[in-house]
């Protein structure tokens, strides 16, 4: 990698850094490239992205940022998983590795508060902005369901009663 590269790659993660609310940085050794590409695709799913980085270009690229608290977690073969929703890059990190001891979370930082390894798992626990929206939706529809139902009953029990009473005469 020539120095413009070089550059251009901290640019490109001081941008990166700049723009999300999440960052997690955890090992990767020994996973496969097939590993790598499954755990990405997890991540593109969820609306999160996977990175393997360069550890001293990384650091480069942290100062000044609001994640520059995760500098010292860049030791050996680490890769960042980053969102602008916390939760979604949490839980697919947190899940791979629990089905992949070879991924290993080392920590991670929200909005620049750090984060070590159980904040990370206790992050995962949380529901995502995409549940707790529909969890509003339904909050907020259930309400409208019921009164519909109220105002509907009375007219029901008003054509029960003269259907009956049609039959009754019928009869």
């Amino acid at each position: 990698m020539n120095r413009t590269e070089k550059e251009s790659l901290v640019s490109e993660l001081s941008d990166l850094f700049a723009s999300r609310s999440f960052v997690a940085v955890a090992h990767y050794k020994g996973l496969t490239v097939r590993d790598l590409e499954t755990l990405r695709g997890q991540m593109r799913e969820a609306g999160a992205g996977f990175r393997v980085t360069k550890n001293r270009l990384t650091k480069l690229a942290l100062k000044g940022s609001k994640f520059e608290g995760l500098s010292d977690l860049f030791t050996g073969p680490t890769a960042i998983a980053f969102s602008d929703d916390p939760v979604s890059a949490a839980k697919v990190c947190a899940t791979y590795a629990k089905k992949n001891d070879k991924l290993v979370i080392l920590g991670g930082a929200m909005d620049g508060q750090v984060l070590d390894a159980s904040g990370i798992e206790t992050l995962s626990k949380l529901p995502s902005l995409d549940e707790l929206r529909a969890k509003l939706v339904g909050m907020i529809q259930t309400p409208a369901t019921r009164i519909a139902g109220v105002l509907q009953a009375p007219g029901g029990q008003v054509a029960r009663v003269l259907h009956a009473y049609s039959e009754k005469d019928a009869a």
